[in-house]
């Protein structure tokens, strides 16, 4: 008995998951990586366009267009209470980063009493309020049992769909959705926002627009690969490699085609963050790392070069909701202007040549303009923490945990210049990985030395 103990405690994440768990886990790990790949393909629109996603009128809407907001809420109901039964909650004195998540949805309910936009603020916080049960279910529930095929697959599943939805848009699927947008007879009703995607050739798949669909592949596709290479690991070699390849590729050509430049960078990290993971050569490494960063950017630079000279005008546009986001900040420093309010005091004080934005486009910037300072410190503090503190865990227990934090940083890194916490298909993963990643830090008797 002790010795089975034991292996069950130092296997690595991953392997032999359904084997371990009983039936009523494995039924539960199947609801929760269900609502995880709904929620990837149904909700990728920011929650404060809530608003413009109406709930389908038949069949073909309901499986090909988006869910309004509510329909998620609901689902993630279910599936915390689904959950209840692995539910054991513990607390240890090196927990204390969880308690800035904690209090940041603590001052998101005060800064919403001082809001400049009720209906902004009220799409805004059920959606923060699912972050952290997301959290709650990775860190006292998941982390309990073993997350494996009944886990893996659903999510692998949705992941590949969201993906050829982009490879199909590349080719001609994109075309065919904009002669079907325009002749509508009310298309110039449409937002600016959603003229421009549809006027562009960079895909987005089941996301608001291709930026998103970059951060969704950047936080996916690390655990993809390991997992289905995990999964496979009873297969023949060579169908094992044919797997990763396609799911490789796709993933690939599709952040390729999205034309995002953060995603291009944020990748090359990636990619460096793991060769420094592996165990050989200190010198090869160094070797490897220089070449891989010079291919990377002249390959960057070669792809993009149009971009910048016709000026980076995104580049410039960022700057400028970046600085409106400060100086709403300045202004308000103890309750911002409210959740999900950016807009409001940024069409106040934009130049009227400036391009109007409804999110700052930095995930960070936007927590100090919306909820003040507390508010903005409390979240980047448990992100960049958690990152930092979670890396030992990561390091030590395997490809499975590693891939997962790898993904974590490529999200954190990308919020700099996005608004993934503001799109739930995206953002409840992340913050259920956060809570796995520090439920296997206890379960595993890993003791943080902060």
């Amino acid at each position: 008995m002790k010795t089975a103990r034991a292996e069950k405690k130092t296997a690595p994440v991953g392997a032999g998951a359904v084997a371990s768990n009983s039936g009523k886990e494995q039924f539960i790990l199947l609801v929760v990586g269900l609502w995880l790949g709904v929620s990837l393909i149904k909700f990728g629109n920011p929650v404060i366009f809530d608003r413009l996603v109406t709930p389908p009128q038949n069949f073909a809407e309901f499986i090909f267009t988006s869910w309004p907001i509510a329909w998620g809420y609901m689902l993630l109901g279910i599936t915390a209470l689904i959950s209840v039964p692995l539910f054991r909650t513990k607390w240890r004195k090196d927990y204390w980063p969880i308690l800035l998540l904690a209090f940041w949805l603590f001052w998101q309910f005060l800064s919403s009493t001082r809001t400049v936009s009720k209906p902004l603020t009220s799409a805004t916080l059920p959606h923060f309020v699912g972050c952290v049960v997301s959290f709650v279910l990775g860190c006292w529930a998941l982390s309990r049992v073993r997350l494996g095929g009944f886990f893996w697959t659903p999510v692998l599943l949705a992941f590949f769909y969201v993906l050829f939805s982009g490879f199909d848009q590349q080719n001609g699927g994109l075309e065919a959705m904009r002669k079907s947008f325009y002749e509508q007879p009310n298309w110039q009703s449409y937002p600016k926002e959603y003229l421009q995607k549809m006027n562009s050739n960079r895909i987005f798949a089941t996301f608001v627009y291709p930026n998103a669909f970059a951060g969704a592949i950047i936080l996916l596709l690390p655990a993809a690969l390991w997992q289905c290479w995990d999964l496979s690991r009873k297969w023949p070699r060579i169908a094992r490699g044919v797997l990763l390849g396609i799911f490789g590729y796709l993933a690939l050509a599709c952040l390729y085609w999205t034309g995002s430049k953060g995603g291009w960078l944020i990748a090359l990290l990636m990619i460096g963050l793991c060769f420094l993971h592996l165990k050989f050569s200190p010198k090869l490494k160094v070797i490897l790392l220089t070449a891989g960063l010079v291919l990377g950017l002249t390959a960057f630079f070669v792809r993009f070069s149009g971009y910048f000279q016709k000026g980076a005008t995104s580049v410039g546009a960022r700057f400028t909701y970046w600085s409106a986001a400060w100086e709403t900040t300045r202004a308000n420093p103890v309750f911002g202007s409210g959740p999900g309010t950016f807009s409001v005091p940024y069409a106040r004080i934009k130049a009227p040549e400036a391009e109007m934005a409804k999110l700052a486009h930095n995930d960070y910037l936007e927590q100090f303009s919306d909820s003040g300072i507390l508010g903005g410190l409390s979240f980047a503090g448990f992100i960049f923490l958690s990152l930092g503190i979670l890396y030992r865990t990561a390091r030590t227990q395997g490809w499975g945990a590693f891939a997962i934090w790898l993904g974590l940083v490529g999200w954190a890194a990308q919020s700099f210049i996005e608004f993934g916490l503001y799109i739930p298909g995206t953002a409840w993963v992340v913050f259920l990985f956060f809570g796995w990643l520090w439920g296997l830090k206890e379960e595993n008797g890993i003791q943080s030395k902060t």
